[in-house]
């Protein structure tokens, strides 16, 4: 069988094309959200709202098993929505404030979400195997209920990304620049968090909460060495966000690797090949005299001092 009969293969399989348009979806997203984390300096919130996530998952599996549904994790993925957006808002209102530094926020929710989810979905009656899955991602249980979620959040996400991009880099690039144009500072804020929460939990299921800031970050990290403007690296982050999700996937599919921890480590290892090439695609220009026909004020006060 040809490399090419393998692809049509692959491509055939109903779970491999709900895998792959998760991924496709995700990795089109996430680094449109990454940008202006990446730009506020809070590359590390993915993980913060990550973790809270974790709670929505544990706590959407407790009230699956208590309404008796045939699938106790049919409200994983509404809950973790739920959880995320709470957890970003208030995030972002204690940064607002500044009652304790964003830092410390973060460390807050990264503890207190991972332990209430671990504990919330033993009680519900999950296994270490369930909480591994939506921790490192599970591609291979994506099912259409999942996909649609996905797709939905993805076309929300990439909406307010793309659509507002301007409104929201100014927030993002300088609040008081941005508050004195008139701008919404506190809703562009909170919708910067917002995004970002549905961000986590549409990549949940293709990289797990625990890697999703990957997907999110490394790709920009990735663009900016090549982009010089601010629209230019959004669009090649995402460019590259997909092309490391598809590939990585389809690694998985030959290869018994995790799927979420293949396409993080082919994100940055991309990332190295990218900054260890940077020098030779990115050569300093030799300065060049403008005006060679006149002397340089050095010279002149060279030979006015002889």
């Amino acid at each position: 069988m040809t490399w090419l009969d393998q692809i049509i293969t692959m491509l055939e399989w109903p779970l491999m094309q709900r895998a792959l348009l998760a991924a496709l979806l995700v990795g089109a997203a996430a680094p449109v959200v990454g940008t202006f984390l990446v730009q506020r300096r809070l590359a590390l919130m993915g993980d913060g709202i990550g973790h809270v996530a974790l709670t929505g998952v544990a706590l959407g599996w407790l009230v699956g098993n208590w309404a008796n549904l045939a699938q106790h994790d049919t409200l994983a993925v509404p809950g973790a929505v739920v959880a995320a957006i709470v957890g970003s808002v208030v995030i972002e209102l204690v940064r607002e404030r500044g009652r304790t530094s964003g830092d410390l926020a973060l460390a807050i929710m990264f503890y207190g979400g991972i332990a209430g989810g671990v504990l919330l979905i033993k009680v519900a009656g999950g296994t270490n195997a369930n909480l591994m899955a939506y921790l490192f991602g599970s591609i291979s249980t994506v099912s259409g209920g999942d996909l649609w979620w996905t797709a939905a959040l993805a076309v929300v996400v990439l909406g307010a990304g793309v659509g507002l991009r301007t409104a929201l880099f100014s927030v993002s690039y300088d609040e008081e620049f941005a508050r004195g144009s008139g701008l919404p500072v506190r809703f562009l804020n909170m919708l910067i968090a917002t995004v970002a929460a549905l961000t986590v939990t549409i990549a949940m299921r293709v990289v797990g909460l625990l890697l999703v800031s990957a997907l999110m970050i490394v790709p920009v990290a990735i663009a900016q060495v090549f982009a010089r403007s601010f629209g230019r690296t959004m669009a090649l982050a995402s460019a590259i966000g997909v092309a490391v999700s598809v590939v990585g996937l389809s690694v998985t599919y030959w290869q018994d690797y995790p799927p979420g921890a293949t396409i993080v480590v082919l994100a940055i290892l991309v990332y190295a090949i990218a900054v260890t090439l940077r020098p030779l695609i990115h050569r300093p220009t030799p300065h060049r005299d403008p005006h060679p026909d006149v002397p340089d004020d050095v010279l002149l006060a060279t030979s006015a001092r002889d």
